[in-house]
């Protein structure tokens, strides 16, 4: 305490006091975050050269999902390496240099959180659109306007993330409010989507069954399979930011913090890195289970434009 206020775990990450004796797990911190940084380059690097090359999806899609794994290449590229500084000054007992790196990599972790947050509830109602705006979906959900909010979620980003070094508690606040406020509208997108889909799956089969001889134009199952395979993106983000989520909360409610609390701190943060090694094994694994699955229909289930029709017709 000084002052009369307790001072945050941030203003002694690189006390000696503290982490002078975590020489043997900072090593272990360091290697292990190099080594998931590499991957982390790697993958997303092979995955935005993949979508380069990809053509059939819809622009706007494929530039919210091109600025997801671009998050994930900057932090293998810049907030892991910056992480694994940090512990490495905590090996060599070089405080002054902790201090900066520690700050530098708390500003990239949370600059590019914040953006896989908000990216992936931009793709979460993209899809909730998709289904049902129909044929206003291309012309409502254009590339100009995806490009604008997606520079509109860099820059308020950015903007919180400097604000860490003056004052943490924003930056604290901030990430509170868009954690709560991003899952509630991810969670509702899905919930609506799923619903929406059990829906109109009913309505196509009694569609169909009273009319056999008409082609099944509306793949609604396909549709599910595209929407499943972007859910297990956001259940993987889920899962490696809960334990971060849980010491912060043990963080906020501490008095003092111990050694063994610094070391979980740590492994923590790996976890959130970690998704972003995870995250192209999911889209290599799910793009070539849709892949397989889009082999076996026929011609006419995948004309886009027929589909948008039939969807129309059977909803009227």
């Amino acid at each position: 305490m000084e002052g009369g206020t307790q001072e945050r775990f941030e203003e002694q990450a690189c006390s000696p006091s503290l982490v002078g004796g975590l020489q043997q797990q900072a090593i272990y911190l360091s290697a292990s975050n190099l080594v998931l940084s590499l991957t982390a380059f790697l993958g997303n690097s092979l995955i935005l050269t993949a979508l380069h090359k990809e053509s059939s999806l819809h622009p706007p899609s494929k530039l919210l999902f091109r600025c997801l794994v671009t998050t994930d290449l900057l932090v293998g590229l810049v907030s892991q390496p910056l992480f694994s500084t940090h512990w490495m000054c905590v090996v060599y007992e070089q405080w002054s240099l902790c201090r900066l790196a520690f700050d530098a990599f708390s500003m990239t972790s949370y600059a590019l959180c914040s953006v896989s947050l908000f990216t992936m509830t931009a793709i979460s109602m993209d899809r909730l659109l998709a289904l049902l705006l129909g044929l206003r979906y291309r012309q409502i959900v254009t590339l100009k306007r995806t490009y604008i909010i997606v520079a509109t979620i860099w820059v308020v980003s950015g903007v919180a993330a400097l604000c860490e070094p003056l004052d943490g508690r924003i930056t604290d606040w901030y990430g509170t409010m868009i954690t709560l406020s991003c899952s509630m509208m991810t969670i509702a997108s899905y919930t609506k989507i799923f619903r929406t889909l059990s829906r109109h799956q009913a309505q196509v089969q009694d569609h169909f069954q009273q009319q056999p001889s008409q082609p099944n134009a509306l793949n609604v199952a396909q549709y599910r399979k595209a929407v499943s395979s972007t859910l297990w993106v956001q259940l993987a983000l889920v899962v490696c930011y809960v334990p971060f989520s849980i010491v912060e909360v043990v963080m906020t409610y501490s008095k003092t913090y111990s050694s063994n609390f610094v070391v979980s701190w740590g492994i923590a943060v790996a976890l959130i890195y970690c998704n972003s090694t995870l995250n192209p094994f999911l889209y290599c694994w799910k793009s070539s289970e849709a892949d397989n699955q889009t082999s076996t229909l026929p011609p006419m289930e995948l004309d886009s434009s027929r589909v948008q029709h039939s969807y129309q017709h059977i909803l009227r």
